[in-house]
């Protein structure tokens, strides 16, 4: 089955810009069998780890993270885009390619007593996940690890995660 999800992965070459060759995920969302595979894999790692919150990165990781966070028995925290929040935040900036951007999360969205998986659906140079796990650590919560559907491994990103942080992609390219 796991070669069945690697071929549902459309790679489009040049988006969002020339040289990237973006990693599509919309067809195994769209196949339910997969899509289900996928939750049931990405969800199996992390059972039994007394997870409270699944913090879901914007935006493709809002798909998985919410279905996993509802596998796991956890609740759901989006991490979004400086201003796409409603409610008062707390921020992180980290460094892009070419400048920084900035992530938040609501103030009051995990506390001390919370065991956080960090998802997104790729992991590439790391920044976004490693920016996700200062806002975790400065709210007081505890990073169980981190979920990923794909790692860009040729890109390292997962060395610019805290070491000894477990890692789980069930996915590389």
């Amino acid at each position: 089955m796991h070669d069945k999800l690697a071929a549902a992965i459309r790679t489009v070459p040049d988006f969002p810009e020339p040289g990237i060759q973006f990693k599509d995920i919309t067809p195994l969302l769209a196949d339910a069998t997969l899509l289900r595979f996928a939750v049931d894999a990405l969800a199996a790692e992390w059972k039994g780890q007394g997870i409270t919150k699944v913090l879901g990165i914007e935006s493709r990781g809002f798909i998985l993270g919410a279905m996993l966070a509802d596998e796991l028995n956890a609740g759901f925290v989006p991490i979004r885009k400086e201003g796409k929040l409603p409610f008062t935040t707390i921020k992180e900036s980290y460094d892009l390619e070419y400048g920084q951007d900035i992530i938040e999360m609501h103030i009051d969205a995990v506390s001390a007593t919370d065991r956080v998986l960090i998802h997104d659906d790729v992991i590439a140079t790391g920044g976004t996940a490693a920016a996700t796990h200062r806002l975790t650590e400065f709210a007081g919560a505890s990073v169980v690890g981190f979920s990923f559907l794909i790692e860009l491994s040729f890109l390292n990103g997962c060395d610019r995660l805290p070491d000894g942080t477990p890692i789980h992609a069930l996915m590389s390219f």
